[in-house]
């Protein structure tokens, strides 16, 4: 009975980042321009300017917020076949999405794969439930019903895909919910990738003046592991490639003219047969038997780089 209850359904977890990430190429942002990959959250050195205070964080979130959303709405107007589908100047998820995005952007849900891919998967989601419980001729009654299951489907599909982005929750539910929204259809797809094309361009921009964002783009483990295996093999040599899951990758990062600089420092995770959780300046030990996420794995090396 233990055995089957360690083994059964409770105990399953989808990681698909396990198989994509060694498929995906390395970064390529070690070797863009320095000021190109500024501006895109690469650093090659750790800030020595310390962590900002929150009255400069607040500022920067305001004018983030504002800016995004206005412009946003700015484009909207300009473009006649939005104006033909009767286009919300603005969905309202982007109200929520534009705090997540200026305001905690450390927080795995701002990064520019669970803002984007969590958006356009909650849309087609909720657009795919709308058109299904619109076949009902009770729909009126059953409208409420169907905007709870597409907030919920859209819920586990980013979860499963690790996309999850709070605001995209509000997204499905509104493209079942929102008549403005609904009477859409999928040409609600198009608003919702320019909002978040625009969202994502500002905040590249007003992020990275005083802080750094994104913290990744895709992921925050290795990333082309297959890739610097075949490198490996063709150039006739046996590297060991670092398991994705247990370490975190050294890059090599050069500047705009081309020489090697010195790596960031990152710190080292060590899953232990210990017991105890032991985060250190550059270092994060985690019992064998205990289980994190790679947001939770992101948050405890966060800490141990300010340490």
């Amino acid at each position: 009975m233990g055995a089957q209850a360690r083994s059964g359904p409770f105990r399953w977890h989808v990681d698909i980042d396990r198989h994509l990430n060694p498929l995906l190429p390395a970064s390529i942002l070690p070797r863009l321009p320095h000021p190109v990959a500024h501006f895109l959250g690469y650093r090659s050195h750790p800030s020595k300017t310390g962590a900002l205070g929150n009255v400069a964080v607040v500022f920067w979130a305001a004018i983030g917020v504002f800016a995004s959303l206005t412009i946003i709405g700015a484009v909207a107007l300009q473009i006649p076949s939005f104006a033909r589908h009767a286009v919300p100047t603005i969905i309202g998820s982007f109200g929520a999405a534009a705090v997540l995005d200026f305001y905690a952007i450390e927080s795995p849900l701002a990064q520019p794969r669970n803002a984007i891919l969590g958006q356009l998967t909650s849309a087609i989601i909720g657009v795919a439930v709308c058109k299904l419980f619109a076949l009902s001729p009770h729909i009126d009654a059953v409208r409420w019903i169907g905007a709870s299951f597409a907030c919920a489907a859209a819920t586990a599909a980013m979860g499963l895909t690790g996309t999850v982005h709070p605001p995209a929750g509000a997204t499905a539910l509104m493209a079942v919910l929102d008549d403005d929204v609904a009477n859409l259809g999928w040409f609600l797809l198009a608003p919702i990738m320019l909002g978040c094309g625009l969202m994502l361009a500002t905040a590249l921009l007003v992020n990275n003046i005083q802080r750094r964002f994104p913290y990744y783009w895709w992921s925050p483990e290795e990333m082309g592991a297959r890739w610097k295996e075949k490198e490996e093999e063709h150039k006739g040599k046996e590297v060991p490639v670092a398991s994705s899951e247990d370490t975190v990758s050294v890059r090599e990062d050069r500047n705009s003219s081309g020489d090697l600089e010195a790596p960031e420092p990152q710190p080292t995770v060590e899953f232990t047969d210990g017991q105890a959780l032991v985060v250190t300046k550059g270092h994060v030990q985690i019992p064998s038997s205990m289980y994190l996420t790679f947001e939770e794995k992101l948050v405890l090396e966060t800490l141990s780089q300010r340490l």
